[in-house]
């Protein structure tokens, strides 16, 4: 009985620590949500003809790591806020607490991440996603 409660017990903790190892970090959450905003940006200042001379971010909060599968690699769906300031020409604008959730998966050789963002497909459909290497 002692054995089997020892046993239970490190297998909680391998358990624990393989996932915390192997999720994102926030460096890394902080990386595909810039990767995003890079995207908007560039289209908003080609369609309003807006001069955004780049953004910051800073409190990152992480409320939310949900471990998944997605085409047979390990998969985090990480949830939160963050505080965004735009720099424009003559003023800095900010956006406080901007809700957040990115899909990040690890690649096989489990040494490098992409972000994963769901497209719009048709009902019958499986999900289809795009990735993107994050560097």
């Amino acid at each position: 009985m002692v054995r089997l409660i020892i046993s239970l017990i490190l297998l909680g903790l391998l358990t624990a620590c393989t996932t915390s190892v192997l999720a994102p970090t926030r460096h890394l959450v902080e990386k595909a949500i810039a990767f995003e905003l890079e995207k908007t940006q560039q289209q908003l200042s080609q369609q309003l003809d807006l001069d955004f001379q780049g953004f910051e971010i800073h409190r990152l909060s992480i409320s939310q790591e949900q471990p998944l599968t997605i085409q047979n690699l390990p998969t985090y769906r990480v949830r939160g806020t963050y505080e965004l300031t735009f720099k424009l020409p003559k003023r800095r604008l900010t956006q406080p607490q901007k809700p957040f959730e990115v899909y990040l998966q690890l690649q096989k050789e489990g040494k490098t991440w992409r972000l994963l963002v769901p497209e719009a497909s048709g009902k019958d459909s499986k999900s289809v996603w795009r990735s993107y290497f994050i560097r």
